[in-house]
């Protein structure tokens, strides 16, 4: 069984991990995470910095003492944020040579983002798992744009490595007390450019890898070509994560692909809209063959009376104890239970869909 190893913490892969953005995950309490087998979670340097704050998080402790969380926490930089704030509107912020200059809305004061400030932040909250702040890009960018941006990423990767060696030496951090240090590959849609990003992130040296930029096509298609590829590209003992993947179809796609982390805020937020995961039949095998995946709709009238649980199989507290008719009931009502037991649902279905194709890997 392949593991990432950080810390005290041994990490089985593949691994789905929850986004837990302002340090939570909602509707739920770590117990709960830990009771539908979540191990590690993804936090946002970018997002933290506001709410509640870096002073807060600091002087909570850090964010595992903040979040009563003893798994691995992974904390995303910042540059997807400036992707899809200020690459969508101006008026967010710029991009340049030096980092990122955001302008929240409603709020006269402006947040500067550079690679060093982005290491400093994710040390600070006591992560497990840092990631270099990246510019990233819409795959349908053109080249020139594409260009600058695997340009930006790998001068910025290099500065980020540069104050994470920083801070590893000034706070005496052995080996094996340190955090690991993820590198992220962007080029868009053009296969030259993700090879050069690639080469020059692995010329720098880090521990894992990212897959950059939006993954999805304007028809929400995978991007099957530039995801291969993009694999291919990296040596095979690197853990490589597909950054905001999150539907079941497209992890089991990718994980055939040679990724093994995943995150992405699906699975949470499409409980607390309604949208349950469910196996098609009672002999489906999560992962395996090209129908085996469905959505229960939890406000269709069908289920209003239904006696049957969520999803075949599923040993999540919602599937053990409640009906489709009562979580249909809690919905209507929107009572709070609900998006408790929904969200607890998916992701109990994602954390199985890993143990499957965990031991998928490991036959014959």
């Amino acid at each position: 069984m392949k593991t990432l190893d950080v810390r005290a913490h041994s990490l089985s892969l593949p691994a789905f991990l929850p986004d837990a953005t302002y340090g939570f995950v909602r509707s739920l309490t770590s117990a709960d995470l830990t009771e539908v087998g979540v191990k590690a979670l993804m936090m946002n340097a970018f997002h933290l910095m506001q709410k509640p704050g870096s002073s807060v998080v600091q002087g909570l402790g850090g964010l595992h003492r903040m979040s009563a969380w003893d798994g691995i926490i992974m904390t995303d930089s910042g540059g997807f944020q400036a992707y899809s704030l200020i690459r969508q509107n101006a008026k967010f912020g710029s991009l340049g040579e030096n980092g990122i200059i955001f302008r929240p809305e409603s709020s006269s004061r402006k947040l500067i983002l550079t690679p060093e400030k982005s290491i400093q932040l994710q040390f600070g909250y006591g992560a497990d798992i840092l990631i270099c702040l990246d510019d990233c890009t819409h795959v349908d960018a053109p080249f020139q744009e594409q260009q600058l941006s695997v340009s930006r990423t790998i001068k910025w990767a290099k500065r980020a490595k540069a104050a994470f060696q920083e801070q590893l030496s000034s706070r005496k951090v052995d080996a094996k007390d340190r955090p690991l240090l993820f590198g992220v590959i962007q080029g868009g849609g053009y296969p030259e450019l993700r090879k050069i990003c690639a080469e020059s992130l692995l010329e720098i040296g880090f521990d894992g890898f990212g897959f950059g930029g939006w993954p999805l096509d304007d028809q929400s298609n995978l991007l099957t070509d530039i995801l291969e590829y993009t694999r291919s590209v990296v040596p095979p003992q690197f853990p490589i994560h597909a950054l905001g993947i999150g539907h079941p179809v497209s992890v089991a796609a990718c994980y055939r692909m040679g990724y093994e982390l995943f995150d992405c805020a699906m699975p949470t937020r499409d409980a607390r809209h309604g949208r349950l995961y469910a196996l098609k039949s009672p002999k489906a095998v999560p992962g395996k063959g090209n129908d085996w995946f469905g959505f229960r709709y939890i406000n269709d009238e069908q289920y209003m009376r239904s006696h049957q649980a969520v999803s075949p199989g599923c040993d999540c507290p919602c599937c053990r104890h409640y009906s489709l008719a009562y979580l249909s009931h809690l919905y209507r009502m929107q009572d709070s239970a609900y998006f408790r037991l929904a969200t607890q649902h998916n992701l109990r279905f994602m954390t199985r869909l890993m143990e499957q194709l965990r031991n998928d890997s490991q036959q014959p």
